[in-house]
C-alpha cells in the first residue's frame, strides 16, 4: 500500500490556520479602532491593535496568554528577545518587567492581538483532575515564552470573541471557553512552564512565590537572605532557579521594577526624577539616573520629555 505524502498531509490544517488567522484579525480590527489595548465584556479578554511601529517601550507584564494574528512585536525580558508574529502567541506565567516595541505595523496591517489573563487557580483545578495525566514535572521553567499557534487554539479564541455578539451567553460560556484554551496551553509544548509555576511544591512555584514577593515590595531594601525564606530553599539554589525563571538576577529584577515604576510616574504623575527615585526606593538620585540612562539610554528627564512630545507614548505600553 502505497504511504502517504506527509507534506501533502500537513496542507489542510495549514490552510486552515491561514483561514482562521485571517478572520480572527478581520474581527478583532472591526472591534477595535482605537490604538492600544481596549478591554471587553468578557472577563479577562482584552483586544489590542497599533497601526505603526513604536520605539523600545518598558512594560511590566502580568500572567497572561497573547494571541496573535498579525504584525510583529519584539519583547526583550533579562537580555533574551522574543520575536512574536502572526503565527504565535506569548505565555507569560510571571509578573515580568520587559522592554517591548511593535516592529511591524501599518494603517493598512496593524499589529493586532487577543489577550486573555491567566487565573493560576483554574489552571491548577485543571491539573488536579483525575482525567488530566501530568507530564514530568520541569525543573527549569521559563517565566515567558513564544509558541507556535494551532487550529484548536485559534478555534477556542474565536468562540471567545463570539460572545461579545451574545452577550447573555458570557457568564456562562466565556469561564467554559477559557477554560478550554488553558487545556490547549497546558497540553501544548509550552504548557510545560505553566505547569511548573502552578505546580506547589515545585521549585518553580517556589521561587514564582519569590518573584511575587519582590513584585510587591521592589522598593523596599533587597536582602537576599529573606527572598530565600520565601521561595524556603537557599540562596545559591533561589539565585539558580530565579535566573532560569525570569532571566534576571534579584538584584537586576528590582532594578528593573524600579526603573519601569518611576518611568511610568514621571510620565503620569508628572513627578520629577528625584522624586521619582525616592518614591521606588533609591536614596541617592544620582545613582537612579546613571542607572536610568544605562537602562533607557538617556536621563531620566530628557528621556520623559521626548516622550511627551510623542503623544502616543504617554501611555506606557501594556502588552
Amino acid at each position: 500500500m502505497q504511504m502517504a505524502d506527509p507534506k501533502i498531509a500537513e496542507l489542510p490544517s495549514q490552510s486552515e490556520l491561514v483561514r482562521l488567522r485571517a478572520d480572527l484579525a478581520r474581527r478583532i480590527a472591526h472591534r477595535v479602532h482605537s490604538e492600544g489595548k481596549e478591554a471587553t465584556d468578557v472577563p479577562g479578554m482584552s483586544l489590542y491593535r497599533k497601526s505603526s511601529p513604536s520605539q523600545c517601550t518598558s512594560a511590566a507584564y502580568e500572567p497572561e496568554l497573547i494571541v496573535f494574528v498579525q504584525g510583529e512585536k519584539c519583547i526583550n525580558v533579562g537580555g533574551t528577545t522574543l520575536v512574536c508574529n502572526e503565527s504565535t502567541f506569548l505565555l507569560t506565567s510571571i509578573d515580568l518587567p520587559v522592554i517591548s516595541q511593535v516592529t511591524k505595523a501599518s494603517p493598512e496591517e496593524p499589529i493586532l492581538s487577543l489577550m486573555l489573563k491567566l487565573e493560576m487557580p483554574i489552571v491548577r483545578e485543571i491539573l488536579s483532575q483525575e482525567e488530566f495525566h501530568l507530564p514530568e514535572a520541569v525543573s527549569e521553567a521559563r517565566g515567558m515564552a513564544v509558541g507556535e499557534t494551532t487550529v484548536e487554539l485559534l478555534k477556542a479564541s474565536s468562540r471567545l470573541l463570539d460572545l461579545l455578539d451574545a452577550p447573555q451567553d458570557i457568564p456562562f460560556l466565556s469561564a467554559l471557553i477559557q477554560r478550554e484554551i488553558l487545556y490547549r496551553l497546558l497540553r501544548g509544548p509550552q504548557g510545560k512552564h505553566l505547569r511548573a509555576i502552578a505546580t506547589l511544591g515545585e521549585q518553580s512555584n517556589r521561587t514564582a512565590k519569590a518573584v511575587a514577593w519582590l513584585r510587591e515590595n521592589y522598593a523596599k531594601p533587597l536582602r537576599v537572605e529573606e527572598l530565600a525564606s520565601v521561595a524556603q530553599m537557599g540562596v545559591s539554589t533561589l539565585h539558580h532557579h530565579f535566573r532560569s525563571l525570569t532571566a534576571m538576577s534579584p538584584l537586576q529584577y528590582q532594578k528593573q521594577l524600579r526603573l519601569h515604576s518611576a518611568r511610568v510616574r514621571m510620565l503620569t504623575d508628572g513627578l520629577d526624577a528625584a522624586s521619582a527615585a525616592f518614591e521606588v526606593g533609591y536614596e541617592s538620585p544620582s545613582q537612579f539616573s546613571r542607572e536610568y540612562s544605562r537602562f533607557f539610554g538617556q536621563p531620566p528627564m530628557r528621556d520623559i520629555n521626548s516622550r511627551r512630545l510623542n503623544s502616543s507614548a504617554v501611555a506606557l505600553d501594556s502588552l
